[in-house]
């Protein structure tokens, strides 16, 4: 495009194309912008006459130019204006209305001609089809010629090669039989849309009775072969071709050709091994298998031989076996009834599928799919193998299974699973060199019989009776739970301490742990139990198994043994929490360090927590048990703190000196592998509520003003029963009590953001001497509920998660305890999170 002339490409643009497009074509082919010589020919938007005149006139001495620039400018304009007045003469013309009327009488006429054209077309192909009428006739004529020809010549050669098939048939010559028949049908079956045709139809009747004709041959054959005839022996390649030609005759022939051998070889295995019979018992069994196998064994080296092995005959044999022997050993099951001993359902059993492995070895297919191959396809039940016929009998094996596990586990149970408990904590304090018994070995000999039967019946079944066993495993691991393990945590009726220094039964403690390890034994593994059943038994029964009530069982029982060593644990800090109950706080003159009692309250607990270290497996459950131990601790405390009142300022500051001493021993007594945050954060939170109510008690109640204030910032309620229980623990005159009571109505109604209730709402002033770990036996308690006496003070606001929750929770019986309203306590907290440093 660069190379076109520029007067040449003027030219087109003035006379043969819009200006619109021309300056598009310019646009995108980048041309005409270095070969425009007139800056006026291209006017846009931003044309500035500047540029333009000093294009004209780039200096001074062009000035001398004007007049014939101003010519020249002239001579263009008259030349635009000529060309303006041509467009628009040409645009009236394209717009005269006589013109637009002879346009439309042009397309009239010529759609006119385009009708005429299509009648002229419609009548010269009438015309051609007239002229080619014939010769399609003819065409016609031609292949009903060729048909009939082809016809007629392969009739020709079905009646000969008929008449040759009798001949052949007459002779019995099967080999020439099997091509000749094979060719009869193929020819016959392109003559059966002409069957009405008399001629055909007589051929047709002949080709069938050939086809019975030649069956009836064979048949007779066939009885002289099998019988050995040695008057007329018949040579086996006679009967191989005959058995060709039965393939050629139908799948219906060659059916009950196999049918008929199958029958006369099975003859004789009825009739010796009738269900009624002395050889038909389930005694015989073996009998009957070796009787096959010797079968087998003659089919496959003689008659056998003569049948292609395609038909797979023997595939036959086995499938008629496997039903006749089903059905005969599902009528002795039945009879044999209560009667059926587990050895001779197991033993026979055993020889079943011994014998079905036989065959799945010798055809390389498995019996099931044997059976599926060669059923009838108009079989009114499915094939079964005949280890099906045992499996509604298998309840014989589950019934002592039963037994087997009763027998087991009956030195454990009720009473003597504690007395067993007893011997072996007796025999680990006796002797210190043996190793503690960590878990029970009735739980691993239980479990160990479980997989010696679910490997055995599930290599059997995989149906209802595998189904059955798991239901018996659930029934024995609840038996074990509750009578076993639950069972030897009651104690009986008279359990006195021999001592009230040392009230502590570290047997008892001994026993707990072991029943702890035992039962988180027993919940991994029948879980485990649970995904190997699930595993090896059949889809519709998957579903439907579970040993989630069992492993929650489980999980009872740890709970339940720890608060037996939390039972402990209190009777242990008894002497001690006396000693607090029974001090005279109000006497006290002065301060002087700790009490002596807290040594021994901490001794007490370092002795049980020391005990249990060793002994439990788990850490998540030591943890728990710690968590529930500090709470136990503090709870025994609160008690006897409440119990020992009046306290007075100087015997709360005792108890303020004390409290932290514990608390301190409390932080330190799990040690670094079992100390949490969660543990710490708890143990922090509980002591910090009971600092804050020995700090009230602490406070001067003069002047009464400040007394209250201080009341209310730590406590933080405008309770009257509260405040009132703050002065019974002071031991204040009821005379002073009035004074205090009034000024505290006064002062707290002008305070509209105090509560109404705190934790003080939930402190018992009359605390009982049992806490919910005294009976834990008969507790079902779960391990991450706080179910101590301060369960209130357990989980303060932004404790986070509460501590102890390895094991989920489960409802229990709260008994009355100090501080048991947890919703106001949250309340209170919610409110004040923080207390004043003392």
């Amino acid at each position: 495009m660069n190379h076109i002339n520029h007067s040449s490409y003027t030219s087109l643009r003035e006379d043969k194309l819009p200006p619109e497009l021309i300056i598009s074509i310019e646009q995108i082919l980048n041309i005409g912008h270095g070969q425009v010589a007139d800056p006026l020919d291209r006017l846009t938007n931003d044309f500035s006459p500047v540029s333009v005149l000093n294009d004209y006139f780039p200096h001074e001495a062009s000035l001398g130019r004007l007049q014939s620039i101003q010519k020249q400018l002239a001579q263009q304009e008259q030349e635009l204006q000529r060309e303006i007045d041509s467009l628009k003469e040409e645009l009236r013309r394209d717009h005269d209305p006589s013109r637009m009327q002879l346009l439309q009488e042009m397309i009239s006429d010529l759609m006119g001609q385009m009708s005429r054209i299509r009648e002229k077309a419609t009548e010269s192909e009438a015309v051609v089809r007239n002229i080619t009428k014939e010769i399609q006739v003819l065409d016609l004529a031609k292949k009903n010629l060729i048909l009939s020809m082809t016809s007629l010549k392969r009739l020709q050669m079905l009646v000969n090669t008929l008449s040759q098939l009798e001949d052949q048939v007459r002779d019995r010559k099967y080999h020439e039989i099997f091509q000749t028949l094979s060719a009869v049908k193929e020819i016959g079956a392109s003559f059966k849309p002409y069957i009405s045709i008399q001629r055909i139809s007589q051929i047709w009747r002949r080709i069938q009775e050939i086809q019975n004709e030649v069956r009836q041959k064979i048949d007779a054959d066939w009885e002289k072969f099998y019988m050995q005839d040695p008057g007329k022996p018949i040579k086996p390649s006679v009967i191989a071709d005959a058995c060709l030609v039965v393939d050629v005759l139908g799948p219906e022939v060659r059916t009950q050709f196999m049918e008929r051998y199958v029958a006369l070889e099975l003859k004789e295995y009825r009739r010796i091994f009738r269900a009624t019979d002395e050889a038909g018992q389930l005694d015989n069994l073996s009998r009957r298998f070796a009787w096959f196998k010797r079968l087998l064994q003659t089919h496959d080296t003689e008659q056998g031989r003569v049948f292609p092995a395609e038909w797979k005959v023997g595939w036959f044999l086995c499938a008629k076996f496997i039903e006749i022997t089903r059905d005969d050993m599902t009528v002795l099951l039945s009879k044999a009834g209560a009667k059926l001993s587990v050895k001779q359902l197991l033993d026979t059993l055993q020889e079943t599928m011994d014998f079905e492995a036989y065959i799945t070895r010798k055809y390389a297919t498995p019996v099931p799919d044997i059976l599926k191959a060669t059923q009838p396809a108009g079989a009114t039940r499915p094939s079964k193998t005949i280890s099906s016929a045992y499996e509604p009998h298998m309840g014989v094996y589950i019934d002592a299974q039963d037994k087997a596990l009763s027998d087991m586990l009956a030195q454990h149970r009720g009473p003597k699973s504690r007395s067993s408990l007893e011997a072996a904590s007796t025999r680990t304090s006796v002797d210190d060199s043996a190793p503690p018994v960590l878990v029970l070995p009735s739980s691993t000999e239980m479990f160990y019989y479980y997989r010696q039967t679910l490997d055995q019946l599930s290599s059997l079944f995989t149906g209802q009776p595998l189904y059955d066993l798991c239901s018996l495993h659930k029934k024995w691991l609840k038996i074990y739970a509750e009578d076993v393990l639950l069972a030897s945590m009651k104690k009986p009726p008279v359990m006195a301490r021999k001592s009230t220094d040392s009230r502590v039964d570290m047997n008892e403690v001994r026993t707990a742990c072991t029943l702890i390890n035992t039962a988180d034994y027993c919940h991994a593994t029948a879980l485990e139990l649970e995904e190997n059943i699930r595993a090896r038994t059949d889809a519709s029964f998957k579903e439907r198994i579970s040993l989630q009530e069992e492993c929650d069982l489980f999980v009872g029982a740890i709970s339940a043994a720890i608060q037996v060593i939390l039972r402990e644990l209190e009777a242990a800090c008894d002497p001690a929490c006396s000693i607090i109950s029974r001090t005279a706080w109000a006497t006290q003159k002065s301060v002087s360090g700790q009490s002596p009692y807290v040594d021994d309250l901490v001794r007490a607990v370092e002795q049980v927590v020391d005990s249990v270290k060793p002994l439990i497996e788990q850490k998540k459950y030591l943890r728990n048990f710690m968590d529930k131990a500090a709470s136990v601790v503090l709870a025994k405390f609160t008690n006897a703190l409440v119990k020992s009142r009046p306290l007075k300022e100087i015997g709360a500051e005792q108890l303020l000196i004390d409290l932290q001493v514990l608390k301190t021993a409390l932080l330190r007594v799990p040690g670094d592998d079992l100390i949490t945050t969660n543990y710490t954060r708890s143990v922090t939170k509980l002591t910090t509520r009971l600092e804050a109510l020995l700090k009230v008690v602490v406070t001067p109640i003069d002047p009464a003003e400040g007394f209250i204030l201080n009341y209310t910032l730590v406590i933080g309620d405008s309770s009257f029963t509260n405040f009132q229980k703050i002065l019974d623990l002071r031991g204040t005159t009821k005379t002073e009590q009035n004074d205090l009571l009034d000024s505290f109505l006064t002062i707290t109604s002008t305070k509209s953001d105090l509560e109404s209730t705190s934790f003080l709402t939930s402190l018992d002033m009359d605390p009982g001497q049992s806490s919910n770990a005294n009976n834990p036996a008969n507790s079902r308690a779960g391990l991450g509920a706080g179910e101590g006496i301060l369960a209130a003070l357990a989980s303060p606001p932004g404790a986070g998660t509460p501590t102890g929750t390895d094991t989920p929770p489960k409802d229990g019986s709260m008994k009355r305890e100090v501080f048991q309203d947890f919703k106001r306590f949250v309340s209170f907290g919610l409110r004040r999170e923080t207390l004043p440093p003392s």
